[in-house]
């Protein structure tokens, strides 16, 4: 109990950290998400292609491999002074984009076709088929699963504390260096993410629920 109560105010920012890291690059990850989503559903064959490809290099590239880019050659290249946080967050919103774009075509595979050529024979164009008649059903279907996405994001948001951002995992090795048990530090720790990822699951179940209501 003594690692919690002598360090509250880190633990704290560690919490604070992992919260912030996880709402800015799951913001970008929808947006992404939902723009490559489209992309991978549109008539257009080179929107496709990118579409493709976006998904198929992020998803099987290792989340490691991408925040070493983009700390290590993202600056050198194009930002030589940006914050880690900003850097952390574009790691993790590119690479969880290709999850939420998957898992949103996935649910436009469920819309059945006619209603999206109904649309199109009343002259609503691709951008308004999509916005008006197909991603409002989509995400019926994908609610479950964009939940798991976005608790493995929380998780995942813990490699950003090994470059120099302040959260949970970087609060574990500040207190370990200090000499502080570490399987007291451990137990804080996880109590700490579960919060979180209890908070999201909760969050998804209710907006599930209501969208049912809905119907």
């Amino acid at each position: 109990m003594n690692v919690l109560t002598d360090n509250l105010s880190l633990f704290r920012e560690g919490f604070i950290g992992t919260v912030e890291l996880t709402v800015v690059s799951g913001i970008i990850a929808m947006v992404l998400g939902v723009i490559i989503a489209a992309f991978r559903v549109s008539p257009v064959p080179p929107l496709r292609v990118f579409g493709t490809l976006w998904v198929n290099i992020l998803r099987n590239t290792p989340l490691t491999l991408l925040f070493l880019v983009a700390f290590f050659i993202l600056p050198k290249i194009l930002f030589p002074d940006v914050d880690s946080f900003v850097l952390g967050v574009v790691a993790l919103g590119f690479y969880t984009s290709s999850f939420i774009a998957e898992a949103l075509r996935s649910g436009i595979n469920t819309v059945p076709m006619g209603q999206a050529e109904a649309a199109r024979a009343i002259g609503m164009s691709f951008t308004q088929v999509m916005r008006v008649v197909v991603l409002p059903q989509a995400t019926r279907a994908v609610i479950a699963p964009m939940g798991s996405i976005f608790i493995a994001l929380t998780k995942n948001s813990a490699i950003a504390g090994g470059f120099d951002n302040v959260d949970l995992f970087n609060v574990t090795k500040t207190l370990s260096n200090d000499g502080y048990d570490i399987t007291m530090i451990f137990i804080w720790v996880t109590v700490a993410y579960l919060i979180i990822t209890y908070a999201i699951n909760g969050a998804f179940r209710l907006l599930e629920h209501r969208m049912e209501v809905a119907r």
